[in-house]
């Protein structure tokens, strides 16, 4: 199980990171008015797993909500996330649908 305490945003490079032993897993976004677009989404091969994704995007998306921000995923793989769990649609702005 993955600590949200483990979840930096790094403003100056613009991404989430988590860092699990030594490997850097990292969602890279821009940030524009009250939007946060989710552009990439990298983890490293050893750690690369459907759970360890589910797990990593659930934190961000938390983060994201206590921060009042819509999401815009642009990422193939956080889109999907979106689609298979309905309760992060209602973070979308208006007129955007995945």
């Amino acid at each position: 199980m993955i600590e949200a305490s483990e979840l930096v945003d790094n403003d100056f490079l613009r991404q989430y990171e988590l860092k699990i032993d030594d490997s850097l897993a990292k969602i890279e976004y821009s940030l524009q008015e009250r939007k946060i677009f989710l552009t990439k989404l990298i983890i490293p091969d050893e750690i690369n797993s459907e759970e360890f994704q589910n797990e990593f995007l659930v934190i961000v998306f938390k983060d994201i909500e206590e921060r009042n921000l819509s999401v815009v995923p642009t990422s193939p793989e956080i889109a999907k996330f979106v689609r298979k769990n309905r309760k992060y649609k209602r973070m979308l702005p208006v007129g955007v649908r995945i």
